[in-house]
């Protein structure tokens, strides 16, 4: 209250004339630019952050996903003789962390109306719900792989995985492909619901 007070009393402010319209256009202005980055998203573009990009999950505690630890990409290790090597296993899921988070703080930026609430609820619950085992259980996989460890000790780490989480995140999963046919038909977006772009898959 007193630091309010003194904004509006202060001779070097904004002044006796100009200060209150000012302030407000300027606190309207800001607030636009808040706004904006959740306004701004057009339909196709929120589509494509809320359904689509969920494509780069949808190996998740499959059998898809361990091939990519039992068979790792390989990385450049020498720009000027182009050497390569197999990416560690922690690389592989850390760059699953990483796309995971950095898209679910996207979708948590759309806007919520009653045409997006149900395609961004359904994408921000799939993503936390991946997200934590990512954390935990996967890194804990890959280390196995990373460290040599006897493979009846991976299988059955990845057999857990899959027990415990696979049925959940496909319920979570066709939620979202539900919620985002009904969006895609709503506004003409063109998708192609196959085992390349629906993340029930």
């Amino acid at each position: 209250m007193n630091s309010s007070a003194g904004i509006h009393s202060s001779p070097a402010g904004l002044g006796a004339g100009l200060g209150h319209p000012f302030l407000r256009l300027f606190l309207c202005a800001a607030l636009c630019c808040i706004l904006a980055s959740c306004d701004d998203a057009s339909p196709k573009t929120c589509f494509d952050r809320a359904v689509l990009n969920t494509n780069m999950i949808a190996d998740f505690a499959s059998r898809g996903l361990l091939r990519q630890l039992e068979s790792p990409s390989v990385k450049l290790t020498d720009v000027k003789t182009l050497a390569t090597a197999p990416m560690k296993r922690k690389e592989v899921i850390d760059d699953k962390i990483a796309f995971v988070g950095q898209s679910l703080e996207k979708v948590r930026k759309l806007r919520q109306t009653d045409d997006t609430r149900d395609i961004v609820q359904a994408s921000i619950a799939l993503h936390e719900y991946v997200l934590p085992v990512y954390r935990n259980e996967y890194q804990q996989l890959a280390k196995l792989y990373d460290d040599g460890a006897a493979k009846e000790a991976m299988e059955a780490l990845a057999s857990a995985i899959t027990v415990k989480y696979r049925a959940g995140f496909e319920t979570l999963s066709d939620r979202l492909t539900t919620a985002g046919k009904a969006y895609a038909a709503r506004h003409d977006i063109k998708v192609v619901w196959d085992v390349r772009t629906s993340p029930s898959h």
